[in-house]
């Protein structure tokens, strides 16, 4: 074994964006009808939100791929936690959840798509799962086809925007109707914005009046709408992205080092104390076949196998890159 300190310039940082399929078993789209869970439905936790799975969720290798929420700043479409308390609902509380996560402390604010103020009440949220997305998900990947609009994919305007919108969750893109990044936004003025995504929380927000039929919003009654958007989603493709920043060393052997052995039993006779090949004092050649990375402290943090071990010898220079994920 030989050790030689690395130099600054030995070290190279450098990182690179994966993209991939964002749902289980790295499949590009989910296709109804999509699975849930019908106690969970039942649940108090259905009143706020629906997870759907890949598969039947009793398989015991189901996973969540994505939950579905409902929000409303007036309560409607849950019935009240408390009946003396008017419009203090799940989907009220959902709403307020929402618009903290997204626009900061800030209890007056609401979302605006653009149209009349009632369609800035309500909406519907799509929350991807953290494993599913990573990272983030990956601008210009998303495509929701609604089966209420059977000719119209809904997309972010991530490929035709010349700016990127910033927000307390990270980057904001507007949703609207197209193919892979180049969405635009419906020609009604009265509708507003299909909705947004936020790609660095894994969240999509629809404009329920715009993206949905949504029919009447009645007060104090449980309405399953989560369980409704969940049935009318019938394809739904998303990748996820996430940057993986690698550690390049440069390991060099230059033609005056390691050549020579400095195991003693093997090169050196225990008794005489004299070399025991003559290759070693004419031609030594040796052979790396590894190399350890040492701290300060002799303490050894990481080893880099090769592939077949690399000849060396006075007539020959060596550079070895080792490459270190994280």
């Amino acid at each position: 074994m030989s050790f030689k300190r690395l130099d600054p310039e030995d070290f190279l940082i450098s990182a690179n964006n994966i993209y991939s399929p964002a749902w289980s078993n790295y499949s590009a789209s989910l296709i109804a009808p999509l699975p849930f869970s019908t106690a969970q439905q039942s649940s108090n936790s259905g009143l706020y939100y629906l997870n759907v799975y890949n598969i039947d969720p009793t398989n015991p290798t189901a996973e969540i791929q994505f939950a579905i929420a409902y929000g409303d700043a007036l309560g409607y479409g849950t019935a009240r936690y408390n009946d003396s308390v008017d419009g203090l609902s799940p989907s009220r509380t959902v709403y307020g959840q929402f618009t903290n996560l997204l626009f900061g402390e800030d209890e007056n604010a609401s979302f605006d798509f653009g149209g009349p103020a009632v369609n800035n009440e309500y909406f519907y949220a799509i929350v991807v799962n953290r494993a599913r997305y990573k990272q983030a998900i990956a601008p210009g990947s998303l495509q929701l086809r609604l089966g209420n609009l059977t000719n119209i994919y809904l997309t972010d305007n991530s490929r035709i925007t010349p700016t990127v919108e910033y927000t307390n969750a990270g980057r904001r893109y507007t949703l609207g109707s197209g193919s892979f990044g180049d969405g635009v936004m419906p020609s009604s003025a009265t509708q507003g914005v299909y909705g947004y995504l936020y790609p660095d929380v894994g969240i999509i927000i629809l404009n329920a009046r715009a993206a949905f039929s949504l029919g009447s919003r009645t007060p104090d009654t449980n309405l399953n709408l989560p369980n409704a958007l969940r049935s009318f989603i019938t394809q739904f493709t998303l990748q996820s992205e996430e940057t993986v920043t690698s550690d390049f060393i440069f390991c060099r052997a230059r033609n005056a080092e390691f050549n020579y052995s400095i195991n003693p039993s093997f090169s050196v006779s225990a008794s005489a104390g004299t070399i025991l090949y003559n290759e070693f004092i004419q031609n030594p050649q040796t052979y790396i076949t590894s190399i350890g990375m040492y701290n300060d402290n002799n303490e050894l943090l990481a080893v880099a196998k090769l592939s077949k071990p690399l000849k060396k010898d006075f007539t020959k220079e060596a550079l070895v890159r080792v490459k270190l994920d994280f």
